[in-house]
């Protein structure tokens, strides 16, 4: 007998591997930050998702502060044999395979399936991911060896086209979708890869699966690192911007390590080649010093650095938002008035929990005039956090366009291969970069900064300023408005850089 839930299912679905190593070696785990936050959207949009059809019992059961799954399956016989109408985290097992149904409804001949997902879903054209139809149809074998019959299988995701009023109406934020036609198709298969998980799952014996499409598809594996040990440490994974399955189809080529690659005669792109020669033969950085001195005379004082941060509720805070929506609610801004002038810094950082749109707006206008040339590092998130900003404050959109229109890539130079150093890696982020320039300087060491070192964490930490106790926003501020500097003094210094070598 194999004992699964269905995210060990659905583990196991898209690799054996990944849920025989989460059993006998979870040590190998590449722990992931992001998690937690992803759990945290997923538990908001599920905790909604209840109310989707009015009165609902809810039986999930903590029993010192741990989920009590018996708890959790009596208390669903319970309210089945009342027949309540709707029962949210309704919990099934039969010989070992357990699952807890988001929503279970009641109808005339038995039950539907509702399974809530966070990802956001066109109406007009839904796409369901092939691992949730895996996923219910787990839940609907399981419901029906439990002698449920299950009426019918539906998927809730968020409307991607919902534009919050100024209430929230839950009824246009989600969509229900049948899946099932899709759910009917696969599980036929539910029984086989159940009878191969009992021989895979219950022997110690590590099951031999090459890394594939499954390492990244539909998620990304933790075990990445643990399962490509043998490979390389410069290997075709490693280079810039080449497709996931390119990648494969040479290492199933056995052109793996750097030296074949390059004499293959398969790689073709001069940054990649590159990227390998430097790598290969330690070389110091190649310049490009014309290319660079032409780029240098496309900027002008005075000259501005902008950087932005923002936040992607997935259920949206504000009226005229959508699920997703990427939200400013930061900017740092170095600016030079004039050659050899003063490097000077002005900041903006909102009020956690209130719309910062407007807010950013009108700041920004204070702080950047009319027709100055202003930097961003991969401009185009900028310029379109600018053009939506003008799209929504007409009065202030003549100066944001404005803006817009005066922003020059900071990355160009860089992607472009007019400067490059194998400490680079092949990534031109700023965050490689800036290293790879200045490798011994802590004052441009992220790592040295305070609670936010980088997007991600600033995006799920400026949320939650709001629930902080006055002190501890005081922190977060402050931890806030130090990484975003940090980002435009980058900048700052990756400009003086490329004007040193091209006065060389």
């Amino acid at each position: 007998m194999i004992s699964l839930s269905k995210s060990k299912y659905c583990n196991f679905w898209q690799c054996p591997k990944m849920e025989w190593l989460n059993r006998y070696k979870p040590e190998e785990k590449t722990e992931d930050s992001s998690l937690d936050a992803i759990l945290m959207r997923g538990n908001e949009i599920g905790d909604l998702a209840m109310g989707l059809f009015g009165d609902y019992v809810e039986v999930t059961t903590y029993t010192d502060d741990k989920l009590d799954i018996s708890a959790m399956i009596r208390r669903t016989k319970e309210e089945l044999s009342k027949g309540t109408e709707i029962i949210c985290e309704a919990s099934f097992s039969h010989n070992g395979l357990y699952c807890a149904v988001d929503i279970l409804k009641k109808e005339d001949l038995g039950y539907a399936i509702y399974e809530v997902k966070s990802s956001s879903e066109d109406g007009n054209n839904p796409k369901p991911k092939a691992v949730y139809i895996a996923d219910i149809a787990y839940q609907r074998y399981v419901l029906e060896k439990c002698g449920v019959n299950v009426t019918s299988t539906n998927l809730i995701t968020l409307n991607k086209n919902y534009i919050r009023g100024e209430e929230l109406d839950i009824q246009e934020l989600f969509l229900i979708i049948n899946v099932d036609d899709l759910v009917e198709t696969e599980i036929k298969t539910v029984d086989l890869n159940l009878k191969k998980a009992e021989n895979i799952l219950n022997s110690e014996d590590e099951p031999e699966f090459d890394i594939s499409e499954r390492c990244r598809d539909p998620y990304d594996c933790q075990f990445w690192d643990y399962c490509t040990r043998d490979i390389p440490e410069q290997s075709v994974f490693d280079l810039y911007r080449m497709a996931f399955s390119k990648k494969l189809d040479l290492y199933r080529d056995g052109i793996i390590g750097y030296p074949n690659l390059l004499s293959s005669g398969r790689i073709a792109n001069s940054t990649q080649i590159r990227q390998m020669e430097y790598a290969l033969h330690n070389k110091g950085t190649y310049i490009e010093k014309g290319n660079i001195k032409s780029f240098l005379d496309t900027l002008s004082y005075p000259l501005y650095f902008l950087d932005f941060e923002t936040m992607q509720p997935a259920v949206p805070q504000f009226s005229g938002t959508k699920p997703y929506q990427q939200i400013p609610f930061q900017y740092s801004l170095h600016y030079i008035e004039k050659e050899d002038g003063e490097i000077k810094h002005k900041e903006f950082l909102a009020v956690s929990g209130e719309d910062p749109r407007r807010g950013i707006a009108e700041a920004l206008c204070r702080d950047i005039p009319m027709d100055v040339c202003t930097t961003a590092y991969n401009k185009a998130f900028e310029c379109t956090r600018l053009k939506e900003l003008a799209d929504i404050f007409p009065d202030l959109a003549e100066h944001l366009l404005n803006i817009r229109n005066h922003i020059v890539d900071l990355l160009v130079p860089f992607q472009s291969g007019f400067y490059y150093n194998k400490a680079m890696g092949g990534s031109f982020s700023i965050k490689s970069v800036l290293p790879a320039i200045f490798p011994d300087d802590p004052e441009l060491d992220y790592h040295n900064l305070e609670g936010v070192h980088n997007g991600s964490e600033a995006m799920n930490i400026f949320p939650q300023i709001q629930f902080m106790e006055p002190e501890e926003q005081e922190k977060a501020r402050h931890n806030l408005l130090k990484y975003c500097e940090l980002d435009t003094y980058a900048m700052v210094k990756v400009w003086q850089e490329l004007v040193r070598v091209s006065e060389e």
